[in-house]
């Protein structure tokens, strides 16, 4: 009679422990599964940006950029894993953008979709075209925008573009880059926030829209 005690605890040992092994084994699944994987982005040289826009049907542009701060984005990484978000610099735990950010970006025609695929006559961004837009910045956290304030712009300047075809020149219309460098109070904003630029026509449409996102 005491043997089989013995042995019928035996077996209840044995399964109690398979019982909990392949609930170890099941939570390991589970919380592989939630893991979040190792992600890094190094941000040297700052947060580059780039987007199309379009005035009307037959006139399209390109508005590229980045965003730039002495030395601040030297070695500045963001690593996203199980623990959430972090913008590290070394060891260093950076949470905050500094007092001032330089915003650079130039706007150049551009083909449009349509003038890609169908050979139709190109209307070219002009003088007067660009004269008509307004140009606002937000910051974005989450869904929600807030203006920015204190914005000073520091650099203005508008460019012939040289075609490819140099000896031809004279034969095509002329194209132009327009060149902006902004001076941007970022003081106390964190990281998680995104600048967003948004472009508007006379009538208050907005034409272009892009975020410089980290």
């Amino acid at each position: 009679m005491g043997f089989f005690l013995v042995r019928t605890s035996g077996l209840a040992a044995v399964v109690f422990l398979f019982l909990s092994a392949g609930n170890t084994l099941a939570q390991k699944r589970l919380d592989d599964e939630k893991r979040v994987p190792r992600r890094v982005w190094n941000f040297d040289g700052g947060i580059f940006f780039q987007t199309d826009g379009g005035l009307r049907e037959n006139v399209c542009f390109r508005l590229a950029g980045r965003v730039t701060a002495p030395h601040f984005f030297d070695d500045l990484k963001r690593i996203d894993d199980d623990f959430g978000t972090q913008y590290r610099r070394g060891k260093e735990t950076i949470t905050t953008f500094p007092d001032e950010l330089n915003l650079i970006f130039v706007i150049h025609d551009f083909p449009c979709t349509s003038q890609r695929q169908t050979i139709r006559e190109r209307v070219y961004l002009t003088r007067g075209l660009m004269s008509t837009l307004h140009l606002s910045l937000y910051w974005k956290r989450g869904i929600a925008l807030r203006p920015v304030e204190n914005v000073t712009r520091t650099y203005f300047s508008v460019d012939p573009v040289v075609p490819y075809a140099g000896l031809r020149a004279h034969d095509l219309p002329q194209k132009l880059e327009w060149s902006y460098s902004l001076a941007v109070h970022s003081g106390d904003v964190p990281l998680t926030d995104s600048l967003v630029l948004l472009l508007r026509d006379s009538d208050n449409h907005v034409v272009a829209r892009v975020a410089a996102r980290m």
